[in-house]
């Protein structure tokens, strides 16, 4: 029960530093040789397996999407610390440079063990992504039509 709520306060946390662009503290936890996985095709999709390709997937999400705020919705922590499932709901919102909303809403399951992250994926409307990424891209940001970061 104790465990649960520090575990729920850590990734509160660690979404209002991803909500503030404070990358370093997103990512104290998570280990060097880390699985992250987003789904779609697009600029914020793919996979990477090491803590520095998730980093500059970290500083491309605050280039391409600046003003993102990710509320979470609901956050469920499920195992014991050597073995811990958590699933965290949000919704994500945005203003375009083209002034229109992006909304997004989605699920991000980590698997911790000792409290690091070694598993990270999130599944979300993946063509809501794409069409915001698109918008940004038409707008002038480059990046937000990139290939997606991938180690």
């Amino acid at each position: 029960m104790i465990y649960g709520s520090i575990v729920r306060m850590k990734i509160r946390q660690t979404f209002d530093h991803v909500n503030n662009h404070r990358w370093d503290k997103a990512l104290e936890a998570v280990t060097p040789n880390v699985h992250h996985r987003v789904s779609g095709a697009h600029a914020l999709g793919g996979e990477r397996h090491d803590k520095d390709s998730v980093r500059l997937w970290f500083e491309r999400l605050g280039r391409v999407l600046p003003n993102l705020q990710i509320t979470l919705t609901e956050i469920t922590v499920k195992g014991s610390p050597w073995n811990t499932k958590v699933f965290a709901q949000w919704d994500g919102k945005a203003t375009l440079l083209n002034s229109e909303a992006y909304i997004n809403r989605g699920l991000h399951v980590f698997t911790l063990r000792w409290g690091k992250v070694h598993a990270l994926e999130e599944f979300q409307d993946s063509q809501a992504a794409a069409k915001g990424l698109d918008a940004q891209s038409a707008a002038g940001i480059e990046e937000a039509g990139a290939r997606p970061i991938v180690s």
